[in-house]
């Protein structure tokens, strides 16, 4: 039996059915998340059952969507913590707490909603194999990869849950990770544009930016703060809080510049979102990257970069907080570490959007439930001192970190 109109969507009705923007639906779509085809004039369709399908629990075959988080939790001992840290500083394109307690783990699993956690079982430790059955039992890490880290011959195939995947070496785990972090629909850059790189899950990044609700906004006192004392601070004539679209780096917030964005064949960021730590090239026009880069050979005349990564609430690299000099210069290290911290100022900001977003998201969903007889308006909670910001991001009690 042939499908129906009913059968088949628009993008227009994907995104209504996912209760998405039309755009996320869109980056679903053109990422392969959705299975879908092009009609003669050139609109893509899907079937309704593929939609579906990402509502639904996944079952084996069944398309999924994208992953809803960037964040790899990993538990050892305190002593292999800086061996894990060494593994995944070339893996932009997650955040990583390593931590060395069962239960403060435990307390960050709650707190986010991890893509994968790492339990290293060297030496063996019961206490961490009762921690592997639990989150294998938990229906809300349905998601979560779980990967055990345990020589061969240390213990039992038959003592990790079903759900687990024992590799044999910490590296082996880290390898995995970004295997699994790669795209299923590669992305295409725009055509007649520079070729950039991209991160191995590029249209995953695309979906939470376009979550994230910023592009395209108004400025914002608390960014425009950040971008001040980062060219002060710095001693720059511009800074920049860029957000990377699949065409273009917009500026959430500007300083030294006038244009609102570039095309993102242009952008320095691309290069800082697929690494951890300071992205900084003393020379442009001495670097074959980007000497023949507008911004470098043009009027604009940049000759110095630097720029840090900011993320959102589930890890994802949206943009970065970057300053730019019309001369040659270096950072020194107390000026590296600034730079980190207003990225990570920044990135509380981004996420404290978020968690406003999602709570005046349940208040309006709450206000519909409620019967309208008798109805009293939903008082928004206080604000706690200090401006309700989340704690994400800072270190957790005993050995942690990103």
């Amino acid at each position: 039996m042939g499908k129906t109109d009913k059968d088949i969507l628009t993008t227009a009705e994907t995104a209504k059915i996912l209760g998405v923007s039309v755009r996320t639906a869109q980056l679903l779509i053109e990422g392969g998340s959705v299975p879908s085809w092009k009609t003669p004039g050139g609109h893509r369709r899907v079937y309704r059952a593929d939609v579906m399908g990402l509502i639904e629990r996944p079952v084996p075959g069944a398309p999924v969507a994208p992953p809803a988080s960037a964040t790899v939790i990993i538990v050892a001992p305190t002593e292999r913590l800086t061996h894990y840290d060494r593994l995944f500083a070339g893996i932009a394109e997650c955040m990583v707490e390593a931590i060395d307690n069962v239960h403060r783990a435990l307390f960050a699993i709650g707190s986010v909603r991890p893509y994968a956690i790492i339990v290293d079982l060297e030496p063996p430790d019961a206490e961490r194999v009762r921690l592997l059955h639990s989150l294998s039992a938990n229906p809300s890490l349905g998601h979560s990869r779980i990967l055990a880290v345990a020589a061969t011959g240390t213990i039992a195939s038959a003592d990790l849950p079903g759900r687990v995947v024992p590799v044999e070496t910490a590296e082996q785990a880290a390898a995995a990770i970004r295997v699994s972090l790669t795209d299923t629909g590669a992305p295409i850059p725009p055509p007649g544009e520079t070729l950039f790189p991209l991160a191995l899950n590029e249209s995953q990044r695309l979906v939470a930016l376009e979550r994230s609700g910023l592009l395209d906004t108004l400025p914002e006192e608390a960014f425009d703060r950040l971008t001040w004392l980062a060219a002060r601070t710095l001693d720059a004539p511009i800074a920049l809080l860029t957000l990377l679209t699949p065409t273009r780096q917009w500026f959430k917030s500007r300083i030294g510049v006038d244009a609102p964005e570039t095309p993102r064949s242009w952008a320095f960021c691309n290069h800082t979102i697929l690494q951890k730590g300071v992205f900084a090239v003393e020379d442009l026009s001495g670097d074959p990257r980007f000497a023949a880069n507008p911004a470098v050979a043009g009027d604009l005349g940049f000759r110095f970069y630097a720029g840090a990564t900011v993320h959102d609430n589930e890890g994802f690299t949206v943009g970065s907080l970057c300053v730019i000099d019309r001369r040659p210069r270096t950072l020194d290290d107390g000026e590296r570490r600034a730079l980190m911290a207003l990225a990570a100022l920044a990135s509380d900001e981004v996420r404290l959007r978020s968690t406003e977003r999602q709570l005046r998201d349940a208040l309006g969903k709450a206000e519909r439930q409620t019967p309208r007889q008798g109805h009293i308006a939903p008082v928004a909670p206080a604000v706690p001192e200090g401006g309700g910001r989340s704690h994400r991001g800072r270190p957790a009690r005993g050995r942690q970190r990103s």
